[in-house]
């Protein structure tokens, strides 16, 4: 697959979800149809440029405080990022972050949801991680895709989708 065809695929509503395990920021492996088979109800699977970075952080931290209400409602969140296992346990353990986050250093899952690719990044088009999320329903079909996020009110939006605000 050429690097343009790559950045391209864009998931809908109705799409398998594409399977993949990670490494945690803990060391553990999780895969998604492991996450699914445990019983929630959807998995809001999020795609962030680099951790400890002012919107990374603002989102994560916003995913933090609102999971109590995500849990409950049978969504479990899952963060993933090119950083390294141990680069993700720093951002976890200096912003208090209780949800997994995942290491995708080669990109392939980030490229198989489409959240790496082109992206316009202060005027300039440049390769990149595109902030996206995905909730993801318990038969593993995409339920919702949101593309070119702002980390800024987001999880407000997604809450919005899922019937929680």
């Amino acid at each position: 697959m050429s690097e343009s065809s790559e950045s391209t695929v864009r998931l809908r509503a109705g799409d398998p979800a594409p399977e993949f395990t990670l490494t945690a920021a803990d060391g553990s492996d999780v895969s998604l149809s492991e996450v699914l088979a445990s019983g929630g109800e959807r998995v809001v699977l999020y795609f962030y440029p680099a951790a400890m970075t002012p919107g990374c952080t603002t989102e994560a931290c916003d995913f933090r405080d609102n999971l109590g209400e995500l849990e409950e409602a049978g969504v479990t969140v899952l963060g993933v990022s090119p950083d390294t296992p141990d680069k993700l346990a720093e951002f976890r353990d200096q912003e208090g972050l209780t949800f997994p986050l995942l290491s995708d250093p080669e990109k392939e899952v980030l490229r198989a949801y489409g959240a790496f690719g082109e992206k316009n990044n202060y005027g300039r088009v440049v390769q990149g991680v595109i902030r996206s999320t995905f909730v993801i329903g318990p038969d593993g079909t995409v339920a919702k895709a949101f593309y070119n996020v702002k980390a800024t009110g987001h999880v407000d939006r997604v809450k919005r989708e899922l019937n929680l605000a």
